[in-house]
């Protein structure tokens, strides 16, 4: 089985997962944003949540959409106001899941991700795992460590 891991970034916890994966024999692939985001947690916070609470979704940089030769998908993304980021918006609009075993990862700072959760749920009829920082807290991989 051909898996990968699709994911955003900005404060290393993805990567800290993407790592994980890599373990696990998983492809990366990390999806670049072609909107430049402030270092200031406080900007960041107020665009990246703005732009995720009226389901915006940011241009990519050459970001591949073939995902044909994969039977196992898992999608990772930063929580930024209880959703899904900009770019991951983007992401899921653009692929293909059909006849795809398919997986969320969510990282969060704070709170649970319902409304992330929901939407995928209301999406692909699946429950996303989610991870509080697992950069600083790296027992929450154990969470993943079956996927």
């Amino acid at each position: 089985m051909k898996k990968i891991f699709i994911y955003f970034s900005l404060t290393n916890n993805g990567d800290k997962v993407a790592d994980f994966f890599k373990e696990k024999d998983y492809d990366i692939r990390k999806v670049i944003s072609k909107c430049k985001y402030p270092k200031s947690k406080f900007l960041l916070m107020m665009i990246g949540g703005y732009k995720s609470t009226f389901n915006k979704k940011d241009k990519l940089l050459d970001f591949d959409t073939d995902i044909t030769n994969y039977d196992k998908i898992v999608i990772g993304s930063p929580i930024w106001n209880d959703r899904l980021s900009a770019p991951i918006n983007k992401v899921i609009s653009l692929l293909d899941f059909k006849d795809k075993d398919l997986s969320f990862v969510l990282y969060s700072a704070s709170g649970n991700a319902g409304k992330a959760k929901e939407k995928i749920r209301n999406l692909y009829g699946i429950d996303a795992i989610v991870l509080k920082e697992p950069k600083k807290n790296i027992e929450e991989l154990t969470k993943i460590k079956d996927m």
